[in-house]
């Protein structure tokens, strides 16, 4: 029987229990999705959802009292949308309308067939919680209009100067509530979050306030720890990776863990995701700090053997797009034109679009430092990079099938910079 949970149902019972953070959106896979959000005071948190927004006939509710509630809704149908509103044993307290929703991720045969687009947002630094951040997201907003974001990805410095809960306020919840409560959110960890945090503990308020897969829960192999982790969604396969605070080391946990779930996946797109850049003269020089040395000289080989497509990174303040290449582990001056695997634009109406045969290992990787989320800082050219800007931005990836567009978005909503990657089977 359908129950639509009664008018008064939505005021809240207890006067001063406020929702002090979210409701947001978490590891989100065609068939669940968590909900979280917090409230200045103990109490039993719950969800009502269903497919129509004043009709909320199905609810989930947790099993303990406390003030940060994780709520995970499962047995959902595949590529649906579904509204939801949050609140208590008592009552609803947001929610309930049309601007309260998710929708599940797609099944993978449906979008590699192009039935099916996807879109991604992609941040880098911008934990800064100032006006530019806001500008970035407002350039973001104009350019996406009415069309849904179906996730976002945040890499790292997702909070400055040190990770505290505060910062996390300011520099996320505070700034993007929208985009929260209606796209899921995957992060990485970048050096700043990691003042107040520990990989190896995983402990402190990044840890603390997202949910990330440690089991293999969206797909992937599982990983046993949230610091890096990898899933699905639709014919993506996406790995995100601890520069900062997990050993780096080549027969390491991380990088054994690497190397056993990039080859594994059989998705038509690999997309990796970290904080410090294998590539870069921005901000920072990915010829002389030991992070990005050590990424470069012992991730990037594991990446391009299981052939993946994208990798994005912040770190430095600037944007700064690769060419197609493949083989550059030394430093700057190493870099030649035989690591080229296309040294064209990428721009398709440049008839220079960037081609690959589907799961092909050392075909060629696109390098991507969007660290301009908050900040925009000079930057120099480096020899592997097709295009370098000092402009405040964000990235967007749009999926159809086996053609991938990424685009550069400036605070006015205008593409900056844009390329095409398409994929093909051998026998085509």
């Amino acid at each position: 029987m359908t129950v639509i949970y009664p008018e008064a149902e939505k005021r809240p019972v207890i006067d001063n229990l406020q929702i002090i953070r979210g409701p947001y959106l978490q590891q989100g896979t065609e068939s669940s999705i968590t909900i979280r959000w917090a409230t200045n005071a103990p109490t039993q948190g719950k969800v009502w959802y269903g497919t129509v927004p004043d009709r909320l006939c199905l609810e989930q509710q947790e099993t303990t009292i406390t003030s940060d509630h994780i709520v995970k809704l499962s047995g959902l149908t595949k590529d649906t949308k579904y509204y939801y509103a949050v609140g208590t044993t008592a009552g609803v307290q947001a929610g309930g309308t049309e601007d309260y929703f998710f929708v599940t991720a797609p099944a993978q045969d449906q979008v590699s067939l192009g039935v099916r687009p996807m879109r991604i947002w992609v941040l880098g630094d911008a934990g800064r919680g100032n006006d530019l951040a806001a500008a970035v997201q407002d350039g973001y907003l104009k350019f996406t209009q009415t069309r849904h974001t179906d996730l976002w990805l945040m890499l790292g410095d997702n909070a400055y100067d040190t990770g505290t809960y505060e910062e996390y306020q300011r520099g996320i919840f505070d700034m993007y509530p929208q985009l929260l409560r209606s796209s899921v959110l995957w992060t990485a960890i970048g050096n700043h979050d990691g003042g107040c945090a520990n990989s190896q503990l995983q402990t402190g308020p990044y840890y603390e306030l997202f949910t990330l897969p440690t089991r293999g829960e969206a797909g992937g192999v599982p990983s046993s720890t949230a610091a890096y982790y990898s899933f699905d969604y639709g014919n993506i396969h996406f790995i995100c990776l601890d520069s900062y605070g997990s050993d780096r080391s080549v027969a390491g946990k991380m990088f054994t863990w690497l190397a056993d779930d990039a080859i594994s996946s059989r998705q038509d797109w690999k997309v990796a995701f970290w904080h410090h850049p294998p590539y870069t003269k921005g901000s920072h020089d990915s010829d002389t700090e030991i992070e990005l040395i050590e990424m470069r000289e012992r991730a990037l080989p594991i990446l391009e053997e299981a052939g993946v497509d994208i990798v994005l990174c912040g770190h430095s303040h600037s944007y700064e797009r690769s060419y197609l290449i493949d083989g550059h582990y030394g430093n700057s001056d190493s870099f030649n034109e035989q690591m080229k695997k296309n040294g064209g634009s990428g721009r398709e109406d440049e008839s220079q679009q960037y081609q690959k045969p589907l799961l092909a290992s050392h075909a060629g990787t696109v390098y991507i430092v969007a660290g301009t989320s908050a900040l925009a800082d000079s930057v120099f050219p480096h020899p592997a990079m097709y295009t370098s800007l000092s402009i405040p931005g964000s990235l967007v990836l749009d999926v159809y099938g086996k053609r991938l567009d990424v685009k550069f978005i400036d605070c006015h909503g205008e593409i900056k910079d844009y390329f095409t990657i398409q994929k093909y089977s051998d026998g085509f």
